[in-house]
């Protein structure tokens, strides 16, 4: 157990450090201001996948807190969403087998289901609401750039997280693969 224990501290900072270096380095403007794609939700999924779902939040949660103090200052309410998000897709560990070398038709189905559920709603209601409990902002402007970051990584997480899933279960030996000869 300890083991796995110093692996996945090992994961939350390896993860943390690329949604830094991602986020800072690739971040594509959308049409509504202060919102972008964002890749490193990719690269969160496939670690919240390998690691669990306590991985993915301290991914999300202390790399989008890094981002945003290197930036300009932490913005509390998206990054509890960008926590979130990781916990949820992590949650998934025990239904989707990557590690075992399996990510069929069935698990993308149910990868791009859930995370584009979690999307919509943290970013759509989650990450707005607190946005306005928080900093007192202006209902319809975070609605809008809630819901417009919540499609922008619905579709950035289908393509590239389905993409590094698939690449990743390639990598592992399936199980009852290796024949006696």
């Amino acid at each position: 157990m300890k083991n796995n224990s110093i692996k996945t501290v090992v994961a939350i900072g390896i993860g943390s450090a690329l949604f830094v270096v991602i986020g800072l380095l690739i971040n594509i403007p959308t049409f509504v201001p202060n919102t972008s794609i964002q890749l490193q939700y990719a690269v969160q999924s496939l670690l919240a996948l390998i690691f669990g779902p306590i991985a993915g939040f301290f991914i999300g949660f202390i790399g989008h807190t890094l981002k945003d103090a290197i930036v300009y200052s932490p913005w509390w309410s998206w990054i509890l969403a960008s926590g979130l998000f990781g916990l949820i897709i992590g949650l998934l560990k025990s239904r989707i087998h990557l590690q075992k070398g399996k990510f069929e038709k069935k698990d993308i189905v149910l990868f791009n289901l859930v995370q584009f559920a979690a999307n919509v709603v943290l970013w759509g209601v989650v990450a707005p609401v607190l946005d306005i409990v928080i900093y007192s902002e202006p209902v319809n402007k975070v609605f809008i750039q809630g819901l417009a970051a919540g499609l922008v990584n619905s579709v950035t997480v289908a393509i590239g997280g389905t993409i590094l899933l698939a690449v990743y279960a390639k990598t592992q030996v399936q199980q009852n693969s290796l024949t006696k000869e």
